[in-house]
């Protein structure tokens, strides 16, 4: 055996001389030892060096997807502040136009309302100047019309005192029939009463005519008549007179009314305003006895009187048609107002259709107005609906953007997927 067969202890350091095959048996199981400890120590080293390959690979790309990831962040969040920023300024312009439009609108319905206001103003001061005149107007003609009542009430009371006095005068005078009739003997009825009248002439009746009447063209005749006017020639009352004695009836007419419808178609044919029959038929009815009997709900203006109120019934019946003329003189001064207040009116009626129609072409110009500046609000409204749709379409992509994600980054991205899976 060589030397090369000799084996050393390690402890004892003391040599041990082996055979060949024991040698190379002892050999193979030291080798075969130690290459398995080697083994498992290069193995170990390997597996380290193999996790920290893949620790510091998946650092280096977990460095590099943050460091692409700040960048996109940086990128996004300066468009975001880019777009912002537009959109702000957008905003502020559009909002500056809608105060200039809206200033603008304002100054133009205040310049049609102050246009208005004045137009308004000097038609109502018109309207009001016209109204004032009206009731002075008004108020003239109310105490006009109260003085000719107050007039007309004194005329009346007087009237009635008169009346009164008439009466007392005709109980005086009841029991005069037989008296006139012992007077009358040697005269006519006619001639008593012209008798009565040219007593009076000169004095009371200087204007007027008592005369027969002597035309029958329309068949018959009335007795007299009786004619008056005032110093312009203006009548003021006429008379067909009737005069029946007791002497006077037929078989056929002995009473008053026998002889009405003749008088009256006397009085109509000769143009006469009143008849009046003076009669003594009928001596023993006290109607008739009574004094002036009016019979007008038979004939129109038709009165019967005894002898003795011959001149009463002519003085009544002037004074009568004296007021009457009077009334007719003031009735027409009153037609003459009457006519100037409806020309007042009239006017007062030009103006206010003048006025309604300025009133309405106003109103139309100014609705023209209102629905021009309905049209730009309108436009104003749909520019700012546009505005807001656009911030809110910019919040729902901000909102999207702070909603990314690495997941939703990698979805449908198998590249970017793999290497996450890889980390």
């Amino acid at each position: 055996m060589s030397q090369d067969n000799n084996v050393k202890c390690p402890k004892c350091k003391e040599v041990f001389k082996v055979d060949e095959s024991v040698y190379t048996d002892i050999v193979k199981q030291v080798r075969d030892q130690q290459f398995q400890q080697e083994l498992a120590t290069r193995l170990d080293a390997a597996e380290r060096e193999k996790r920290t390959a893949v620790e510091l690979a998946t650092s280096k790309v977990e460095a590099a997807l943050q460091r692409q990831l700040s960048d996109k962040d940086r990128e996004i969040g300066a468009l975001q502040l880019k777009s912002k920023e537009a959109l702000m300024e957008e905003v502020s312009k559009k909002e500056v136009t809608i105060r200039q439009l809206q200033s603008q609108v304002d100054q133009s319905e205040l310049t049609k309302k102050l246009e208005v206001s004045q137009a308004t103003a000097v038609i109502e001061k018109q309207r009001d100047q016209l109204i004032n005149d009206l009731k002075n107007i008004e108020t003239q003609t109310a105490l006009s019309e109260k003085s000719l009542k107050e007039q007309f009430n004194n005329q009346l009371a007087h009237k009635m005192e008169s009346l009164k006095l008439k009466e007392e005068e005709i109980d005086r005078l009841k029991d005069y029939k037989q008296k006139l009739s012992t007077k009358m003997i040697g005269e006519t009825l006619e001639q008593h009463c012209e008798n009565e009248f040219n007593k009076l002439r000169a004095t009371a009746f200087q204007n007027a005519h008592f005369e027969k009447d002597n035309d029958a063209s329309g068949g018959t005749k009335g007795d007299y008549i009786y004619k008056e006017t005032d110093a312009e020639g203006n009548e003021i009352i006429s008379v067909m007179f009737e005069m029946k004695n007791e002497n006077d009836h037929t078989a056929t007419k002995k009473k008053n009314e026998d002889f009405f419808a003749k008088l009256d178609k006397d009085r109509k044919d000769k143009a006469c305003e009143y008849a009046v029959l003076v009669s003594l038929l009928e001596s023993d009815n006290e109607f008739y006895n009574t004094g002036i009997v009016d019979v007008s709900y038979k004939y129109e203006k038709m009165f019967v009187i005894r002898p003795q109120f011959f001149i009463p019934i002519i003085t009544l019946l002037r004074n009568a048609g004296m007021k009457a003329l009077q009334y007719k003189a003031e009735l027409n001064v009153m037609r003459n107002q009457n006519i100037d207040i409806t020309s007042f009116e009239d006017k007062v009626n030009d103006f206010k259709t003048g006025f309604s129609r300025n009133y309405d072409l106003a109103s139309r110009q100014f609705k023209v107005a209102i629905d021009e500046i309905d049209k730009t609000m309108t436009h104003l409204q749909k520019t700012k609906d546009a505005l807001l749709s656009s911030v809110n379409n910019l919040r729902l992509a901000n909102n999207k953007t702070e909603e990314l994600t690495i997941k939703k980054l990698t979805h449908g991205n198998p590249t970017m997927k793999s290497k996450f899976d890889d980390l």
